[in-house]
């Protein structure tokens, strides 16, 4: 079997893997998970930084640059999301009887 064979069949049962265990999830836990999730692509993002800010030429450069873009998108994106649904958790303020 040839090694591009290989990684594909791991990529493809790995997209398997994580929709059967996404969608497993309760909307209790859906939380917790999304800011564990942040966290990480935090790390991602410190990673992408250092990485590009080492090479020497354009095309890791160039790489790296579109890491971070993307990287930056996923994260402020799993916030907004985790924000929301904490606000869907919180107390709902009380509307004033109008005089």
């Amino acid at each position: 079997m040839s090694e591009p064979i290989v990684w594909l069949t791991i990529f493809v049962l790995s997209l398997f893997v994580g929709v059967e265990v996404i969608s497993k999830v309760s909307s209790t836990l859906h939380t917790p998970l999304m800011s564990g999730a942040n966290a990480i692509h935090g790390v991602i993002l410190v990673g992408a930084i250092l990485v590009t800010g080492f090479t020497d030429s354009t095309g890791p450069l160039v790489v790296g640059l579109v890491a971070i873009v993307l990287a930056t998108i996923n994260m402020v994106g799993g916030f907004v999301v985790t924000d929301r649904m904490l606000q869907m958790f919180g107390r709902r303020k009380r509307q004033e009887p109008k005089a």
